[in-house]
């Protein structure tokens, strides 16, 4: 059956318990994307969009992109969920609601906002779209990068695509809008293409140094495409084009 990606999509929603083959997971486990159609009030979260999540992993880890990225490790007491970040700054949550469908947070801010819950990728990081492992791009430069290093980030955008549309295939999932995402790119329904410079998104540019190596990073990428032709599946499944595309643009990047 043909299957199409759309900048709006229907989320699926599903429970929030996970069970691993080794027994049951932490109470809470689970990931969590942000329903702002649920916080359709002046009390939802300004900073918080539709590409923001929290991925609680049953071995006590996480990662969250609430306007930033972090990750470390999370512990829920009562109704305070605990996240203690790489830097060993700890925030606290107090979740107000936790369903099969829905966690509701209040947060630091005092501000509530709501998740819906979606299936949990895969174990693996590297195939967990949501992973440290897939996310190293979003961790903002302490210096001036190298063009090797500007590369190497570049490539780790690109792992993270293929992870997510791999996750989004594998478990049937979706998002609201894949163009919410921080990226040098235009995604569509069944391909890819370059965003202008001047259209970059602001948290995309804040993940370098300075402007000149965002500038840096968009030549690369530019110069990438014009130099090398996708090899596009002949498929119907749009999912399986776009996987192949990051894949090969990874090539390119090596």
């Amino acid at each position: 059956m043909k299957r199409h990606l759309y900048c709006y999509m229907t989320l699926a929603v599903m429970t929030a318990a996970v069970i691993s083959c080794s027994g049951p997971a932490k109470p809470g486990a689970g990931l969590y994307i942000y329903n702002p159609e649920a916080d359709g009030d002046p009390q939802a979260d300004t900073l918080l969009t539709v590409a923001s999540f929290l991925e609680l992993r049953p071995d006590g880890t996480y990662t969250q992109d609430f306007g930033h990225f972090d990750y470390g490790n999370w512990n829920f007491t009562g109704t305070r969920l605990y996240l203690t970040n790489q830097r060993k700054k700890t925030y606290v949550y107090y979740v107000e609601s936790l369903t099969k469908t829905e966690m509701e947070l209040i947060l630091a801010n005092k501000k509530d906002g709501h998740f819906n819950v979606h299936l949990m990728p895969s174990s693996r990081p590297e195939k967990d779209p949501f992973s440290t492992y897939n996310n190293q791009w979003r961790i903002p430069a302490t210096h001036k990068e190298s063009d090797a290093e500007i590369r190497k980030r570049l490539f780790n955008h690109c792992q993270f695509w293929e992870a997510f549309f791999s996750w989004v295939d594998n478990k049937n999932e979706s998002v609201v809008d894949v163009g919410a995402f921080p990226t040098p790119l235009k995604v569509y329904g069944n391909g890819f293409g370059l965003k202008h410079y001047d259209d970059l998104p602001a948290a995309w540019r804040s993940y370098f140094f300075d402007e000149e190596d965002c500038h840096k990073a968009d030549t690369l990428i530019k110069h990438t495409f014009r130099r090398n032709k996708i090899n596009w599946p002949q498929t119907d499944d749009d999912f399986k084009k776009l996987i192949s595309g990051f894949r090969q643009l990874q090539g390119f990047l090596q």
